[in-house]
């Protein structure tokens, strides 16, 4: 057995409490960090876009920054028609039911994306057995089954829903989609009628990009307004970019003219950071 001497003692035993008075110091820095969610707390919500590879937990470093720094989350995919509804007679949940797992297991504030959109529906949903363009009342049929399946299974779970997705094109106008060739402007209202009928608890959003090309944004404006004119409760427009430093407070502060300006930054103000 191996005896110190005195000078010994001392050295290993001023290392031993200078090491842990280190350990200490730099646990309580980490501590005393403030994540996003925490900076902002009381203020708004702060969310993020979620890949199914993070909320699945086989990326464990995305699913840890999701967890710590943010109390709202949107999902990228897996709520989209193609992904959970791919076939007339087909729903696939599985990956929608772990992004809704993973919010309520993180107390977050969950965001469901998108019910109706251009991009990502199978082209089958436009038409019959025969591939013949559907008639408007069997494509809105086909929409309210849809809706009242997708918005249904979560009520009460997913608290958010993004109905309509990019509907305005940049000059302002309506986006000449199948949706509004076979059905009109008419498919605008019945989607909304259709989510609230399905959840009359849930958030209901509009959701579009460059915001901050002014006739878009009018267009934007112009639409959210006509449907809130038909009775149908836009909670708040949704906001897609991938943002530059400074560029979200220029495309929000640009909405100031807008009377539901303040029900966007108190409903749907968790969308900074999408």
């Amino acid at each position: 057995m191996r005896t110190f001497s005195s000078s010994e003692f001392h050295s290993k035993t001023l290392g031993f409490i200078l090491v842990s008075l280190s350990v200490f110091f730099v646990l309580g820095i980490a501590q005393q960090k403030q994540t996003l969610k925490d900076a902002f707390k009381g203020k708004f919500l702060v969310g993020a876009a979620l890949n199914e590879s993070q909320f699945s937990g086989k990326d464990e470093q995305g699913a840890t920054i999701a967890r710590t720094q943010f109390n709202s989350i949107s999902p990228e995919n897996v709520l989209k028609w193609e992904s959970v509804h791919p076939q007339p007679d087909k729903y696939n949940f599985e990956a929608s039911d772990q992004y809704v797992a993973f919010g309520e297991k993180n107390n977050m504030f969950i965001i469901g994306h998108t019910l109706v959109w251009h991009n990502q529906t199978p082209k089958w949903v436009f038409e019959d057995t025969s591939g013949k363009e559907l008639s408007k009342e069997k494509l809105l049929e086909r929409m309210r089954d849809h809706i009242f399946t997708v918005v249904g299974r979560y009520k009460g779970r997913i608290k958010g829903w993004d109905v309509v997705n990019e509907a305005v094109i940049d000059d302002g106008s309506l986006k000449q989609s199948k949706w509004l060739k076979i059905i009109g402007e008419e498919y605008l209202v019945k989607a909304y009628q259709f989510a609230h009928e399905a959840d009359p608890q849930a958030e209901l959003y509009y959701d579009d990009f460059s915001t901050e090309n002014v006739p878009k944004r009018k267009g934007v404006i112009a639409l959210v307004r006509k449907l809130q004119s038909q009775g149908i409760q836009v909670a708040g427009i949704g906001i897609t970019g991938a943002l530059q430093n400074g560029l979200a407070q220029d495309r929000t502060s640009r909405f100031s003219d807008c009377r539901f300006c303040k029900t966007w930054r108190e409903s749907n103000g968790h969308r900074i950071g999408y």
